[in-house]
């Protein structure tokens, strides 16, 4: 596996979806690295992606209410374990669980497998809700998926907070589990 610099050379074979993650970077001139590989599903299929990304690769959830009328996107370190209870009592909403998958694409225009905070480009009417583990700040670096799970990206977590939130107009809510 190779860290590359921004985007692919050849488009050709990407997805709409992925292309829209690399316009978006390049117009706010973010610098990022990306690695191609395999289809990865899992945080376990994740580990070697997460060597050469040497970055805090996050967990990314999807979370509802039992409703289905309040969505959450949970940022959280990927070897930490996550407990619903913890985060309900913090951000006030008892009952969560994961969201369908059919919630992923309509908000945010993703599969699941690829869910990344990037995908909130796409939810032009702010459905989902930002939640971030503070201990995902604790880095340099940050990885994840440009909304499709065959690349990895990694940039600065300066970047993600100071200028990829402001710019979708997001302002996350911060947690602790």
């Amino acid at each position: 596996m190779e860290l590359l610099t921004g985007r692919p050379e050849n488009c050709s074979d990407r997805l709409e979806k992925e292309i829209r993650v690399y316009d978006f970077l390049d117009k706010l001139g973010i610098f990022y690295q990306r690695v191609d590989h395999e289809c990865a599903m899992t945080m376990e299929a994740c580990a070697e992606i997460d060597k050469t990304l040497n970055a805090v690769t996050c967990k990314n959830l999807l979370l509802c209410n039992r409703q289905n009328t309040a969505f959450y996107l949970l940022l959280m370190p990927g070897d930490k374990p996550f407990k619903t209870k913890d985060l309900s009592q913090q951000i006030g909403s008892s009952r969560l669980s994961f969201a369908g998958p059919e919630y992923m694409l309509e908000y945010l225009d993703i599969t699941p497998g690829s869910l990344s905070v990037l995908g909130l480009m796409n939810d032009k009417d702010n459905h989902v809700k930002l939640l971030i583990d503070e201990d995902v700040l604790q880095g340099e670096y940050i990885g994840f998926h440009p909304c499709i799970n065959t690349s990895s990206l990694r940039l600065k977590i300066h970047d993600l907070m100071e200028i990829i939130l402001p710019a979708l107009g997001r302002t996350p809510t911060f947690v602790h589990l």
